[in-house]
């Protein structure tokens, strides 16, 4: 006796099983509406655009800090268990481990917004209010000496601010 036409015949049964499966949509996703899109589409570029209203200082900032961030950045952003927040400017240049914190390394106030606003607190990613994210990145730049103690941040203030190591990126251009 033949085993091809036994093996043929489990082939096609085979071959028909795996066409109905394809046949039959998974079910996986939806098409996203455009409020479900407004709310993943909060990027601000270096220039600001987009950050919202409201506005918050540095002693707020400490409010929210000691509530939410505290446990994993350290006290006063030294940086125990996770990422160093605060201190390493001037250990960018050769020769040195960088440091690379708020104040020493990013270039863009409104990056550390960014940031805040859609990864912190890590366990609660986008929980922060607009004015919490304020007033969080106000005390963050307050410990890097970019703001003094009285100083309002806001969407006009934050894109003007100068930080440290602003000049030490170099811009990139697809443009041939």
């Amino acid at each position: 006796m033949s085993t091809r036409n036994p093996l043929l015949a489990a082939c096609l049964v085979l071959l028909a099983g795996y066409g109905a499966a394809l046949a039959e949509s998974p079910n996986l996703g939806k098409t996203a509406s455009p409020e479900e899109i407004a709310s993943w589409d909060i990027s601000i570029g270096p220039g600001g655009a987009g950050l919202p209203s409201g506005s918050g200082t540095p002693q707020q900032g400490e409010q929210v800090y000691l509530a939410k961030c505290i446990a994993c950045h350290g006290e006063k952003g030294s940086g125990k268990p996770n990422d160093q927040l605060v201190g390493g400017q001037g250990s960018l240049g050769p020769g040195q481990a960088p440091v690379k914190t708020v104040g020493s390394f990013w270039p863009y106030a409104t990056t550390l917004f960014d940031y805040v606003r859609r990864a912190m607190p890590l366990n609660e990613s986008k929980s922060l209010r607009d004015e919490e994210v304020y007033a969080v990145v106000a005390y963050v730049l307050l410990l890097n000496g970019i703001i003094g103690e009285s100083d309002k941040i806001d969407a006009h203030t934050l894109p003007a601010m100068r930080m440290p190591n602003r000049d030490g990126f170099v811009r990139f251009s697809r443009e041939k």
